[in-house]
């Protein structure tokens, strides 16, 4: 047969799509609970797979927490996109904050692992940012053009906030705190009406002019 056939680009198989995915799923819960020391055996366990299976689509440790953190950061890029038309702007971008806490507690456990990671390259720092800026940015400018939220703030304003309300996550019981924090900085962030302004203003002061004195 004449001519040479067009080259076949092989999708993965099903079911190793699906095994990549429980993976995933696991190793996200498995850090969560046991910190950086959990092991690779702990996660193909708690995948219900083989360990043989875990290195195929993750070869080191690293590749895992890796691959694990690039999930988070894309699942919250995606809920951004999916919070775009909710009715309350405010509320979405509350939500997303909120969501964000949560990434926060997972990627904890992985801290040294990324940290030797992002040492050879700021790709994985830079990709991160750049998706969770666009987030935010998102959010931010739908609840300014609805005229609830304050305009002089952006995207990376909100990120280096949310970043200092969870700089405690090593303390117990720090998710609560960051919360009620966040809950204070998207209040603080709304444009307040004209009445509750006016009635929140300091009175000014009267002045009161003396009586001229008569001519003798």
């Amino acid at each position: 047969m004449a001519g040479s056939s067009p080259e076949i680009v092989r999708k993965p198989r099903a079911d190793a799509v699906r095994n990549r995915e429980r993976v995933l799923a696991a190793a996200k819960a498995v850090f969560s609970a046991g910190g950086s020391e959990a092991s690779l055996e702990a996660v193909a366990r708690h995948a219900g797979v083989g360990i043989g299976t875990l290195y195929r689509h993750f070869p080191t440790r690293e590749a895992l927490y890796e691959a694990v953190y690039r999930r988070e950061v894309e699942q919250l890029g995606d809920l951004a996109e999916q919070l775009q038309n909710a009715p309350e702007p405010v509320a979405a971008l509350r939500r997303w904050l909120r969501a964000n806490v949560q990434f926060v507690a997972t990627k904890k456990g992985m801290v040294a692992a990324l940290a030797l990671v992002a040492a050879g390259s700021s790709e994985l720092h830079a990709y991160s940012f750049d998706r969770l800026t666009k987030a935010i940015g998102t959010l931010l400018a739908r609840a300014v053009a609805a005229g609830a939220i304050r305009s002089d703030i952006s995207a990376e304003d909100v990120l280096r906030a949310l970043i200092g309300m969870c700089y405690m996550h090593d303390q117990p019981g720090w998710q609560t705190t960051a919360l009620r924090l966040l809950d204070v900085f998207v209040d603080g962030l709304r444009v307040q009406p004209p009445a509750k302004a006016a009635a929140t203003a300091k009175p000014a002061k009267k002045v009161t002019s003396k009586p001229s004195r008569s001519p003798s």
